[in-house]
């Protein structure tokens, strides 16, 4: 499988040219990107990245890529990130690595973005994957109760759990955030549900990207499909 991601990262690169501004992802797929961009910097590739997260901050530096911020550049050329589900309008659900909130922000600010994946994150329909919801923690029970409301309103409904950390503690996110993860089953109309999520008083971010994604990199044990965004 990390041979897979490595194949979707490595079909990326391809599309980085001399000069470009990057959009650096988070998660082990982007980490293989980072490390490939890594790479070609040494090999004199002029290039400056915007990391998602610290922790890609601090994989970019050990690989020697230059980076700035969307506050010293205004615009990206190409985003390249992973996700948990690509769906067939390429809708994702972003966020199992608790990084989506800068993740949509530098998406947003890129003309592409390429998500890399291997074949399993492919699925006919959002909601396998529990979708994540960024909220700021004052409040979070009345929060919780508008989220309810929301996804009853969507027609979807599951359990919620507030995201723990590896050492039992409550999961903050680099902004500072908790994350309530949320199991649906299935997302019959996740643009919906991503308008709704987005209009809840302490609901920060949540984890549907709709219309972000221009193309998909899948690797597989056939080899790389790309898929463009009609």
């Amino acid at each position: 499988m990390d041979q897979l991601k490595r194949q979707a990262a490595a079909r990326a690169l391809d599309e980085v040219r001399d000069g470009m501004q990057l959009g650096l992802g988070t998660g082990s797929t982007a980490k293989h990107f980072v490390e490939l961009l890594g790479e070609r910097v040494a090999a004199g590739l002029k290039v400056i990245g915007v990391p998602t997260s610290e922790a890609t901050r601090a994989d970019a530096q050990r690989c020697g890529v230059p980076l700035t911020t969307l506050d010293d550049i205004d615009r990206l050329d190409i985003t390249v990130d992973g996700a948990d589900e690509i769906d067939p309008q390429l809708n994702l659900i972003k966020g199992g690595g608790g990084a989506l909130l800068r993740e949509k922000i530098v998406a947003a600010a890129s003309d592409r973005m390429i998500v890399i994946a291997d074949d399993t994150k492919w699925v006919p329909t959002l909601g396998r994957f529990p979708l994540p919801v960024e909220v700021i923690p004052f409040g979070l029970g009345a929060t919780r109760r508008a989220i309810e409301k929301a996804f009853a309103e969507c027609g979807v409904s599951g359990q919620m759990a507030v995201r723990k950390a590896k050492d039992g503690h409550v999961f903050v996110t680099d902004g500072g955030h908790w994350i309530v993860d949320a199991q649906l089953g299935r997302i019959a109309d996740p643009a919906s549900l991503a308008q709704a999520l987005s209009a809840i008083p302490g609901v920060v971010e949540h984890g549907l990207f709709i219309g972000l994604a221009s193309s998909a990199v899948l690797a597989g044990g056939e080899g790389i499909r790309v898929i463009e965004r009609r």
